[in-house]
């Protein structure tokens, strides 16, 4: 289910919290699952509780995940996070192409780049430059 990796220069809470989007965002996670408790997660994958803890508040905080008093945390519908997901892609996107025109490079450039980065083995790669 959640893997850790001890060599990761990420948080633990991160890495947890990295993980438990990505079970949601492959439907591994269903919408209005039960998460399991922060004691029984710590016990299951070894790690501090308080660990568990910061990793699901982050989550709830991101409207990743809700919480219902006395009873545990829920996963919210992952369609809903996937839209806001691809909205927030979106204006970090915007951004991006916006600072490259800032640069002075031409629509057709900046089209050139992205078809680099979906393709890779065009062009040799993921060389990214300026020409």
């Amino acid at each position: 289910m959640i893997r850790i990796d001890n060599d990761n220069p990420k948080a633990i809470y991160e890495q947890i919290y990295d993980e438990i989007i990505r079970l949601i965002f492959s439907k591994s996670l269903k919408p209005d699952e039960k998460l399991p408790s922060v004691r029984e997660l710590a016990s299951m994958i070894r790690i501090n509780p308080n660990t568990i803890q910061k990793a699901y508040k982050y989550l709830e905080e991101d409207n990743y995940i809700y919480s219902v008093k006395g009873v545990g945390n829920f996963v919210k519908d992952a369609d809903e996070l996937r839209n806001l997901h691809i909205k927030n892609m979106k204006d970090e996107l915007y951004n991006v192409v916006s600072s490259l025109k800032e640069l002075g490079l031409r629509d057709e450039r900046i089209i050139e780049i992205v078809k680099e980065i979906l393709a890779p083995s065009i062009k040799g790669g993921n060389n990214v430059s300026d020409k």
